[in-house]
């Protein structure tokens, strides 16, 4: 019988930044309401009305709150929302690796899993972080991204400002829209990744200093 194909852990990945600002937001939220985020849920569903929207206009209305935050508390106190633990993000980060290659992208994964590996190369400060339609390369920023875009191709997206670069590397836009991702480069198979691949996501990578 053949061996089954190994897949990533969890392990395999990084908690993702934004859990750091979860947790800021949290102390933040104690020290400029003397409730924590899971005292004002519970006040809500005890003494708000029954809607995510009714909440998210008393708790402004009633209670003074901005709207991030109002729209936070009402939010979580419906069920929705991330609990900014990360060990709830490891285990979710999996998961959106895994359905993002099933079906008829999973001859991609490969791909996948080879830049991934490229992108830990560059260093040990990068952060490997799944949303639920790419993964994220993280330094201080996001420098890089892998995104199956269709059931063919993946999209390795890099952040080069105005860099001038060859035809290969294809403008997204990025840099009129004031994103981070400014150009991509189409891979189908393993063999696009070669040296200029990893020139390229070197660049990006040392660019995010």
């Amino acid at each position: 019988m053949p061996a089954k194909k190994k897949r990533p852990t969890a392990a395999t990945y990084d908690v993702h930044p934004s859990l750091g600002m979860y947790q800021s937001s949290l102390t933040a939220l104690k020290q400029r309401t003397n409730r924590t985020l899971e005292e004002w849920v519970k006040l809500v569903q005890k003494s708000g009305p029954a809607t995510e929207k009714e909440r998210r206009a008393w708790l402004k209305a009633e209670h003074g709150l901005g709207m991030n935050y109002a729209s936070w508390i009402a939010e979580n106190s419906v069920g929705k929302g991330d609990d900014g633990n990360p060990e709830t993000y490891l285990r979710q980060a999996e998961e959106f690796v895994e359905n993002m290659y099933a079906g008829a992208k999973e001859p991609l994964r490969p791909i996948c899993n080879e830049l991934m590996a490229l992108g830990r190369s560059m260093g040990t400060d990068v952060k490997v972080c799944p949303c639920q339609t790419m993964v994220p390369l993280y330094r201080k920023h996001v420098f890089a991204q892998i995104k199956p875009t269709n059931r063919t191709r993946i999209d390795l997206g890099l952040a080069l400002k105005d860099t001038k670069v060859p035809k290969r590397l294809i403008d997204t836009g990025g840099l009129a829209k004031k994103d981070r991702i400014t150009h991509r480069i189409e891979i189908t198979s393993m063999k696009d990744i070669d040296s200029e691949v990893k020139k390229w996501l070197t660049i990006a990578y040392e660019m995010d200093r």
